[in-house]
């Protein structure tokens, strides 16, 4: 269910956060991912207030007779709230909500949409929504979007509910509202309820963790798989050498494939193991005998499976540790896909400390992680627009999977034409005509709604 954030002190505290650029008994930070001390949003990346009511007591209390013991007041329980993921930077948003039924929640917006409160959608326990980071802004709502939506109940900005829950598979009636919404970050409303489709989960997965010693070997591999394995085939994942270095140095993790420039993990999925077996089997002899893999090991119980994932999965966990992480969520052509990452390492040289490659090569979608000792705002600018540029000219998408969030609202222009951002911002100003939800995200600011 969804839930929301506000902190309980006063508009003269907010003064004075932004008069003194910092956090009243927060230290300077220097805003590594690692760090315990986190940079305000405001001060990094230099965002004015949009002119939102200021949360007042009464506010406060309207919130607390409506839902009695749901709203967190408390400096430090709300502070979580406010840090992105990464614990790069900070908002100071001051209340925490959490509402049970849509019934709240369209209270909830209606009250803010009346009093010009601006809200600002979460994504739960999971992190902020389309990996947005908090402002400064009043009051935070959180919802999450699931994968395989079929449909939805919605409240708009101004509380009304939007009742498109059903199960069909197919209903072509009219627009489907649904893709409008999904990726919108909480800037056209909040879902509180889904639908979604579950697949029956395989009798059979296996997992292949291979070796291969070019990124054009990977290609090979992933071209003679599809034709292979086809309708087994479940996952391809690709990652090279840094990610496994980082997560053997700071996770403790070992590969069973080693000195390999870059590595492959394959899982299918199907209801009969000894067919799935046989033409993985087939496939891998294929690959070794052909040059394409150079070693690898197969999993079939889950323990193990698991193990190999962990590989993967925790590479993000890993960076952490490094410092700073600079994160790009890319997709492009298959063919061009780590082209980036080389061109990336060549351009900044020594004044990063990592550019690591990893992602669904199945997909197109890569994560570029570049990592720093700290912050530092010559090393951006030496990153953006460069990143977005190359991508844009493989026309690509500089946002693959986790949206544009606050940081890359203004670079939307490098994957969708002008005439289709003004056409989100219409919708945008139809269905929040005062953009009480999720201010400064997604979109770049349309003209008449400069900051102040």
């Amino acid at each position: 269910m969804a839930a929301a954030v506000v902190w309980r002190r006063g508009a003269a505290w907010l003064r004075s956060c932004r008069a003194n650029r910092e956090l009243p008994g927060v230290p300077r930070a220097r805003g590594c991912a690692g760090s315990r001390e986190v940079v305000p949003t405001c001060e990094r990346y230099a965002v004015r207030r949009l002119p939102f009511a200021r949360l007042a007591d009464g506010d406060v209390a309207f919130f607390e007779r409506l839902m009695p013991g749901r709203v967190i007041t408390g400096e430090e329980e709300v502070k979580p709230f406010n840090v992105d993921w990464l614990k790069s930077v900070r908002g100071c948003s001051q209340l925490v909500l959490k509402p049970q039924t849509t019934a709240e929640v369209s209270q909830i917006l209606r009250y803010c949409h009346e009093r010009n409160l601006a809200v600002n959608p979460q994504g739960g326990n999971t992190g902020l929504v389309g990996g947005s980071v908090p402002v400064f802004d009043e009051i935070i709502l959180s919802t999450a979007l699931m994968n395989q939506i079929i449909s939805f109940d919605k409240v708009l900005a101004d509380g009304s509910a939007l009742d498109c829950l059903t199960s069909l598979r197919k209903d072509n009636t009219g627009y489907d509202l649904k893709q409008l919404f999904i990726g919108s970050e909480g800037t056209l409303g909040v879902i509180t309820a889904v639908s979604i489709l579950c697949p029956q989960r395989p009798k059979a997965v296996n997992v292949a963790f291979l070796g291969c010693q070019s990124f054009a070997k990977v290609l090979e591999t992933f071209t003679t798989c599809r034709a292979m394995l086809g309708e087994i085939l479940s996952a391809y994942e690709f990652m090279d050498e840094k990610c496994m270095e980082l997560v053997e140095t700071h996770l403790k993790l070992s590969s069973p494939v080693a000195d390999s420039p870059f590595y492959v993990l394959i899982e299918t999925s199907g209801s009969n193991s000894t067919h799935d077996e046989e033409k993985l089997h087939n496939f891998l002899e294929q690959a070794m005998a052909s040059g394409l893999v150079t070693d690898g090991t197969v999993a079939t119980d889950e323990k193990k499976i698991k193990v190999l994932w962990s590989l993967r999965e925790r590479i993000t966990e890993a960076l952490t540790h490094e410092g700073y992480v600079y994160k790009y969520d890319i997709s492009l052509p298959v063919g061009k896909l780590y082209d980036l990452v080389t061109d990336m390492r060549a351009r900044l040289g020594q004044s990063a400390k990592n550019v690591v490659g990893y992602g669904h090569l199945g997909d197109g979608n890569l994560h570029l992680n570049i990592t720093a000792e700290s912050y530092s705002h010559s090393l951006l600018e030496a990153i953006e627009p460069f990143v977005y540029e190359w991508t844009a000219r493989c026309s690509g998408s500089i946002s693959a999977e986790h949206g544009l969030g606050f940081k890359k609202r203004h670079f939307i222009h490098y994957s969708k034409p002008h005439e289709a951002v003004l056409l989100m911002q219409q919708f945008k100003a139809m269905l929040d005509p005062k953009g009480i939800l999720n201010p400064y995200k997604t979109l770049p600011s349309a003209p008449d709604r400069s900051t102040c």
